[in-house]
């Protein structure tokens, strides 16, 4: 490794080094810098576990790209415009809203999702398995393409209430809009982007006022029955957060299935275990989210002068948390580089924490514990198609997940 620690841009996926294998830099960023400023994100980088915790831990902290200071640079690229008249609500989603309007929109919308997941294991089973009956009989498939990607993007639709004759182009927009999480994408990616989120706006904004005169058995109804009880919650608001449930959880449930599969391939005693006690399906999927996570970072903002891992920042400054390299840290996990379904249970933070966990959680963990057992069982042989080639792996940046699977049952 270099003498000088590397910046952000060398910790993407457009570093085809880091792409192949993230944690012979993490490793070393850790171990050598592990509160590094970043003059590239304009962002302190933190990559041990204790200081990641305590950072996603603390509700004090700012989410808001608004209240970055002007060298914060990474965080000012998510403000695309910014109107000062027209309320942060109204233009972004939970995912960058501060309280008090955070904790105004999450929780009712929490609380309608968490209900509607409780309830959706049969759903969640009967999509798993229709993807699974589309495959049977294959001599070889991408179970990125035929699994992995259509089962997170039906289950949210189902959970929304899409017509299913719409599946299609719902997910194209789901596609579409995940670059609204890439600071660097090309003139190309935004504009895709900006057309899937128009496309989804006027969907939801249709589908707001049809379940007024039409509820039906879906989360849009769900919210709408709230909104007339009273709750303090806009249609602008409604829809930017049904859009962010999009965004926040299809592409990162995908590889979480994707690499989770990937790794019991690579991993046959693991997968015997797994297969020998399905039981082990809770832990697996933690085990997955620790090791291989969806996702490498999130960021705060100083809300005040304050110190952290005994570097100083002032209100406004911005802080890059590694979950990637936090999850694999030998201080809190031991033999960290080991996939390990039977670990001693130690909270990984791949959905970071705090007031800005992941809202997608639950739903995440059921998904892929449905998918796994249910694609093991069905097809108890399924292997690599081509095992001694390597890995195709996704170049979006701070995602990690793969353009393709090719497995044979």
């Amino acid at each position: 490794m270099s003498e000088t620690p590397p910046s952000i841009l060398q910790l993407t996926a457009l570093n085809p080094e880091f792409n192949k294998d993230p944690h012979v830099f993490l490793d070393d960023l850790r171990g050598r810098c592990p509160v590094q400023h970043d003059a590239v994100s304009g962002s302190l980088m933190l990559s041990r576990y204790e200081d990641v915790r305590a950072v996603v831990s603390d509700r004090t902290l700012w989410r808001d790209p608004v209240k970055a200071d002007p060298s914060a640079i990474m965080q000012r690229r998510f403000l695309e415009s910014y109107d000062p008249s027209v309320p942060r609500s109204s233009t972004t989603s939970i995912l960058m809203l501060d309280d008090p309007d955070h904790a105004r929109v999450r929780q009712p919308l929490a609380q309608a999702l968490y209900a509607r997941v409780a309830k959706f294991r049969p759903e969640i089973e009967r999509i798993v398995d229709q993807a699974l009956d589309a495959v049977a009989g294959e001599a070889e498939f991408d179970l990125m393409d035929r699994l992995c990607v259509p089962v997170p993007i039906d289950a949210i639709a189902a959970i929304l209430g899409v017509d299913p004759a719409r599946l299609t182009e719902f997910r194209s927009w789901s596609e579409g809009i995940i670059q609204s999480l890439n600071p660097f994408r090309t003139p190309a990616q935004t504009q895709a982007m900006m057309a899937a989120s128009e496309a989804l706006d006027v969907y939801f904004r249709a589908a707001i006022n049809d379940r007024r005169t039409n509820p039906r058995d879906d989360l849009i109804s769900d919210m709408v029955k709230l909104q007339a009880s009273g709750v303090d919650l806009s249609d602008d608001e409604l829809r930017i957060n049904l859009g962010a449930l999009l965004v926040g959880g299809n592409l990162t449930t995908t590889d979480l299935i994707g690499n989770g599969v990937r790794l019991l391939l690579l991993n046959p005693d693991q997968l015997a275990t797994f297969k020998a006690d399905p039981k082990l399906a809770s832990a697996l999927v933690e085990e997955i989210l620790r090791y291989e996570p969806p996702i490498d970072i999130t960021a705060r903002l100083a809300s005040s002068d304050m110190e952290i891992g005994g570097c100083p920042l002032k209100a406004g400054q911005a802080m890059t948390v590694w979950l990637r390299a936090a999850n694999r840290d030998p201080a809190v996990f031991e033999n960290p580089h080991r996939f390990d379904i039977t670990r001693k249970h130690r909270p990984h933070i791949a959905f970071g924490g705090g007031a800005h966990i992941c809202i997608g959680a639950p739903l995440a963990r059921l998904e892929a514990q449905v998918a796994l057992v249910k694609l093991f069982q069905r097809f108890p042989d399924l292997h690599l198609a081509r095992p001694d080639e390597p890995a195709e792996w996704r170049t979006l940046p701070f995602f990690r997940g793969l353009e393709r699977l090719d497995v044979a049952p």
